[in-house]
């Protein structure tokens, strides 16, 4: 799950992905945020070198699929944008993503419970503010729509405190570079 942890996107707005709204070339890709807004959300190489083998011969329909061929029918048969044109596997959906990270990722969560697909998008904003990025820059990552919202995802500590205060310190020494 490079791409989540990548983008900082809301899982949902990645399961819906279809390979029609991916550009490769730069990057990115075309979602429906929660608003219903259309926006971009970007990646880095790491998820750039994965994409195309998770493509391997499709070019359009969902981009995570199930590890089944979809039902044709009956209650069970979903919508036809939810089916691979190529495969008949239907759309990943967010339970079954959540357990497959979840039993995958519990050899390294302490409590050996697996985390959440929620907790990439933490733990990408987090380790974003960790290395310096400013609030405005976190809320245009991750599409927040006030400032405010982003202060769950963000707990930087005491390190960060002290680094802040020393920084600021005007009676600090300081060394020349």
């Amino acid at each position: 799950m490079e791409l989540l942890y990548d983008t900082a996107a809301r899982a949902e707005e990645i399961l819906s992905l279809n390979i029609e709204d991916l550009n490769l070339e730069f990057r990115r890709a075309r979602i429906v945020s929660k608003g219903g807004a259309i926006e971009y959300v970007h990646w880095a190489t790491a998820t750039a070198r994965l994409l195309p083998r998770l493509l391997t011969g499709r070019t359009a329909g969902p981009v995570f699929l199930a590890d089944r061929r979809a039902p044709t029918s009956g209650s069970r048969a979903p919508a036809r944008g939810d089916i691979c044109p190529i495969t008949g596997r239907g759309r990943l959906s967010y339970p079954r993503a959540e357990y497959l990270f979840k039993t995958a990722s519990a050899e390294l969560d302490p409590h050996r419970q697996g985390w959440t697909l929620h907790q990439l998008r933490h733990s990408a904003l987090q380790h974003l503010a960790q290395a310096g990025r400013t609030a405005p820059e976190l809320q245009a990552k991750s599409r927040h729509q006030h400032l405010a919202s982003l202060g769950r995802y963000v707990r930087l500590g005491e390190e960060t405190s002290a680094r802040i205060t020393a920084e600021a310190d005007p009676a600090q020494r300081r060394r020349p570079c």
